[in-house]
């Protein structure tokens, strides 16, 4: 296949289009980034220079480059390429395409690169279409998607693909795609006499979050915007470039990996006794929309399951954080957030209880279901002294200390150990004095 990858319409449209399409990169020596899949002796990079490429999955955020290596494989390969967006396609289209790929691999041994953007949006039906010219060897597959590919594509299409995630553009990666940009007299802004200070460039790449598109494109809106000095030059200021991206968008979707990932991050910090870390993650939460409810049964859930008796009092505010924001709602909601985070994150901590229902559960599931000892069954209706019911039960109340040995359960098991951590070391100390009883 010739570099040349865009019809004489499609060159038409580029033209018009935003920096960051104009200034895609054409080959797979211009790509910036990802090199920890395309670096030196990286399994795609051989792939790709040796034309052995195997169907592919691509996923990660936004303006990382996922449809541009896709390309710039197409553009190093001698494959047929065919390109299609899952959101306008069908069956029908598709089935021309695996067609004509069959065709061709028939009459020349030609093989078709078929490259499926935003494939996550194909049903379970549709991803089904591919597999059987997959399997044949009459396409190569690259989907790019946003979403994590273990959940959004079937596990057929997942075992004979290749996953690769990309990460986010680092700020030295979005400097370099900036200052080509700005050099760039063809494709980019370098017929402009653009004077743009270093602090701008620096905070552009560093309030674009990773994401290649919003750099460029913000750069250009700077530019385009921003009137001739007396000098004849365009002065982009920090100032100027802060206006020219608005507000910063967080990489956060509401049901996908940014948002479990965020919120996993989240109740680890508050695990691992680390209040400001608790309250990063926390904000980003807020800042990207995320729903207090949420927050808030995050909180209590840690309260039970991290800090448990080692501070019962972590319970209660926890419970009375969720009950104060879901009433009073943001912005304020964030306040009592904020203490109920704090709170869980510097409180000693004890999974004593959790681990000690799950050892409980996993016996009842597992092993044997006991019965209710005839000594501790209920007692309370008419006819239940005939029955035995309750008979030889030892009230703990009428006994020193409030306790008394008796049998409580018909086997032999601990579930619970407690700690020596905060209160729960108290708990401790009670417990075994009343077991040397």
């Amino acid at each position: 296949m010739s570099a040349n990858l865009f019809t004489s319409d499609e060159k038409v449209i580029l033209a018009d289009s935003p920096l960051s399409a104009r200034m895609r990169p054409r080959s797979i020596e211009e790509y910036v980034g990802q090199k920890h899949i395309l670096g030196e002796g990286k399994l795609l990079t051989r792939a790709i220079e040796a034309d052995r490429i195997s169907s592919l999955v691509l996923y990660g955020p936004p303006g990382v480059g996922k449809t541009t290596l896709a390309l710039c494989i197409a553009q190093k390969t001698l494959s047929h390429f065919e390109r299609i967006n899952a959101v306008a396609s069908n069956v029908e289209e598709m089935r021309k395409i695996l067609a004509g790929a069959q065709n061709r691999r028939t009459s020349s041994g030609r093989k078709t690169i078929l490259f499926i953007d935003e494939i996550h949006r194909f049903n379970k039906a549709q991803q089904d279409v591919l597999m059987p010219d997959i399997e044949e060897g009459n396409i190569i597959l690259i989907g790019a998607t946003v979403f994590n590919p273990f959940f959004a594509l079937v596990a057929p299409l997942l075992s004979r693909s290749l996953i690769f995630e990309l990460q986010a553009l680092t700020p030295d990666d979005l400097m370099v795609l900036m200052r080509r940009a700005l050099t760039d007299k063809e494709r980019g802004l370098g017929a402009l006499p653009v004077d743009i200070e270093d602090k701008a460039l620096e905070f552009l790449s560093t309030i674009s979050d990773g994401d290649g598109r919003k750099a460029l494109n913000a750069l250009e809106v700077a530019a385009l915007t921003t009137p001739k000095s007396k000098d004849g030059s365009i002065h982009i200021t920090t100032a100027i470039a802060a206006e020219s991206i608005q507000k910063k968008q967080v990489n956060y979707d509401g049901d996908g990996d940014a948002h479990y990932d965020t919120a996993s991050a989240f109740i680890k910090s508050m695990r691992g006794s680390d209040p400001d870390a608790a309250l990063y993650w926390m904000a980003k939460m807020i800042y990207a929309g995320e729903d207090p409810r949420f927050i808030a049964r995050r909180i209590v859930i840690c309260a039970a399951e991290d800090v448990g008796n080692a501070d019962p009092q972590a319970l209660v505010l926890a419970n009375a954080a969720f009950q104060a924001a879901e009433f009073i709602g943001l912005p304020e909601a964030r306040i009592i957030l904020a203490q109920a985070a704090v709170y869980i994150a510097c409180a000693p901590k004890s999974n004593a209880s959790y681990v000690a229902i799950d050892r409980a559960l996993a016996d009842v599931k597992e092993q044997r279901t006991h019965g209710v000892p005839i000594h501790l069954k209920d007692a309370h209706y008419k006819g239940a002294d005939k029955l035995g019911h309750g008979a030889g039960y030892k009230y703990a109340h009428d006994y020193p200390q409030h306790y008394v040995e008796q049998e409580y359960m018909p086997h032999d098991a601990t579930y619970y150990q407690p700690t020596l951590q905060g209160y729960e070391a108290k708990i401790k100390e009670r417990m075994d004095k009343l077991k040397k009883k």
